[in-house]
């Protein structure tokens, strides 16, 4: 039975935090509704009470114990992997090597298990980046690994985060890389919070998004130093962060115990200046440009120009690019170093704002041509912060909604009730009108909403009754009110777009599990046959999909290509029998966008309100109940986007 499916059943079920039932939580494991009622049985048998997991009625779904069964199977270190993971700290911690029939009896495996594990590392080895020189060799019974010390160091860090990465639970990577070593992993927060107050002090603007990587390297540094392992000052890479350097240093003997020399100390400030920190203060801008390669400023402009007349957004900012320009610089030389920077918020910017990420990846797609750029999703979601951060101000002004405040007059209490309505919801509705009439004409009545302190016969799908001195429960009724139009309006919107791009022809069920490529080629194939694309539409699909992959929910991947090249825009989709491998989840609907430059406005409607629609469960297995046929696929999807 498998433990990982096990944590990605509990997982799914403390993500959703409601009933899911058995069919949907099967489809997203890709197993069957038997498997996960086993699955359910196992994980309550890990917590006494048993009670890991509530069945009832309505399905399955977290129970008070949840995350202790998560945590009694993180802390299981029996596993395959977590016993390769012991087998390469022992290498990394002996310089003189192991004994393999010793090695065998300690980890309590026959010694054909362990030269099965020391296949693995040699496999593992074989798989790390270009630049290292890591190699295992062996004497009689006696393996030793052999290499530059900083290579020993990315090899430690990088079966931590392979750990977090397979991990469907969060795990403390600290506990992963300093188990056994001399550094406890509880001395790393109070480091942490010193190096945070030292480093704004100096005047630097702190990424806490990326700082725990850097701790990671920091910490393990520590360790093999106070190991008798110390970097090399030939090994580190130059560096002109001198007062970060001392901050270590200090931090790192005051806190850690530990005196660092000085190639760590380089490389780890190294490491600071370009990863989590920005120069801050009134001369930011100068003391930033002065360190930044003009070749990497002049391909982010570029880049930034050409993603917002493709995208038809508002990007081009000297102080926006000179920041973008900054971070993209960084991301090159962590590149560099074969090291990347981790970012916790991934997988929710990518399911809430897949049209910032879009855009980003569209970005980040024209700088590797550029400057020969490679990143993963964690990097691209870096990007999209930036961009979301450039485009919020934009995108609240567009989804203002105009209101009408209807409050007969009496003295001046119109008065006070506008001046509490823009206190309270300023940001959402803009007041254009106010009615001090008991009974306003319908004319006068033409906003989106309508505030009124009395009963009014007309616009009744709009009013919205509030006291004349606004509570906070009138403050949530306006706001539910004015969510449920902008819904309204954006739905209506997708079901025009939907009804005149998609077709029969281009439909597929059930949807073969061939992997992301075989089935942009399936769903593609049916477009080229239409007349609608060019072959040369698929492999750009296929390109896109490996920049990062375009499955922007548990149930929904959006392939498309980055040129809006069809000859007339359609979506070819393509529905599961249950669920298909995607990237590293399973999904079970695939939407193959193909849009036309004419239909260039219509791209963001659909992108983002179609990942809306499979974002929600109950929709997707309404919809996926009904998708045997296209009438009874359209049909259905009509009828969620009807509400």
């Amino acid at each position: 039975m498998s433990s990982r499916r096990q944590d990605r059943l509990l997982s799914a079920l403390l993500r959703e935090d409601t009933w899911i039932t058995g069919p949907r939580l099967a489809d997203l494991l890709g197993v069957t509704p038997r498997s996960v009622r086993a699955y359910v049985t196992a994980l309550n048998a890990r917590v006494p009470g048993g009670d890991a997991v509530v069945s009832g009625a309505a399905g399955y779904r977290a129970g008070v114990s949840a995350r202790a069964a998560l945590a009694a199977r993180a802390g299981a270190d029996s596993t395959p992997r977590a016993r390769l993971h012991g087998l390469v700290r022992s290498l990394l911690d002996d310089p003189n090597g192991i004994d393999v029939f010793e090695t065998a009896e300690r980890l309590h495996v026959s010694e054909a298990t362990l030269e099965a594990d020391l296949a693995k590392v040699r496999s593992l080895l074989d798989g790390a980046s270009s630049g290292s020189r890591l190699v295992l060799e062996r004497d009689r019974d006696v393996v030793r690994l052999r290499g530059a010390e900083r290579d020993q160091r990315r090899l430690l860090s990088r079966l931590a985060h392979d750990e977090m990465d397979a991990a469907d639970f969060p795990l403390d990577p600290f506990r992963l890389a300093l188990g056994g070593g001399s550094i406890p992993a509880e001395a790393v927060a109070p480091f942490r919070a010193a190096l945070v107050a030292e480093l704004s002090g100096l005047g630097y603007y702190v990424n806490e998004l990326a700082i725990a990587d850097v701790l990671l390297h920091i910490a393990i540094a520590a360790d093999r130093v106070a190991a008798g392992r110390e970097l090399d000052s030939g090994e580190a890479a130059e560096t002109a962060g001198d007062a970060v350097a001392e901050v270590i240093g200090r931090l790192s003997r005051e806190r850690l115990g530990v005196e660092l020399g000085a190639g760590d100390l380089a490389h780890l400030a190294r490491l600071v200046l370009t990863r989590i920190v920005t120069p801050g203060g009134t001369d930011a801008a100068t003391l930033a440009r002065a360190g930044l390669d003009p070749v990497v400023e002049a391909a982010v402009r570029a880049e930034v120009v050409q993603a917002s007349a493709d995208y038809q957004v508002d990007l081009v900012d000297d102080a926006f690019v000179l920041r973008l320009a900054l971070h993209v610089q960084n991301l090159l030389r962590r590149a560099q170093e074969q090291s990347r920077a981790r970012n916790p918020l991934t997988r929710s910017l990518k399911s809430a704002y897949p049209m910032i990420f879009e855009v980003a990846v569209s970005v980040v797609g024209g700088l590797q041509e550029r400057l020969g750029l490679r990143v993963d999703d964690d990097e691209i979601a870096y990007v999209a912060m930036h961009i979301g951060g450039r485009l919020e101000r934009s995108r609240r002004a567009a989804s203002l909604l105009t209101a009408t405040i209807v409050c007969p007059g009496y003295y001046e209490l119109h008065e006070v009730l506008r001046s509490r309505v823009d206190r309270s919801l300023g940001q959402g509705i803009e007041v254009v009108r106010v009615i001090t009439a008991m009974d306003p004409l319908a004319s006068e009545i033409d906003t989106d909403l309508v505030l009124s302190t009395v009963p009014l016969p007309v616009a009744a799908e709009r009013v919205v009754l509030i006291q004349p001195f606004l509570t906070e429960a009138d403050v949530e009724r306006v706001q539910q009110a004015a969510a449920r139009l902008r819904r309204a309006r954006r739905l209506t919107r997708l079901r025009e777009e939907l009804s005149r791009y998609l077709s029969a022809d281009a439909y597929v069920h059930p949807l073969p599990d061939v992997g992301e490529e075989g089935i942009i080629r399936l769903l593609g194939g049916r477009l080229v046959d239409a007349g609608l694309i060019g072959e040369d539409y698929i492999e750009n699909t296929i390109h896109r999909e490996r920049l990062s992959s375009t499955a922007f929910s548990d149930a929904l991947a959006v392939p498309h290509a980055l040129q809006m090249t069809a000859r007339r825009t359609a979506i070819a989709v393509g529905v599961a029998a249950g669920s298909v491998a995607w990237g590293t989840g399973r999904v079970q609907v695939v939407a193959l966008a193909a849009f036309s430059e004419q239909d260039r406005d219509a791209f963001q409607t659909v992108f983002e309100q179609l990942v809306e629609v499979f974002g929600e469960g109950d929709s997707v297995q309404r919809i996926v109940r009904r998708g045997a046929t296209f009438a009874g696929f359209l049909d259905e999807l009509v009828a969620v986007i009807d509400g």
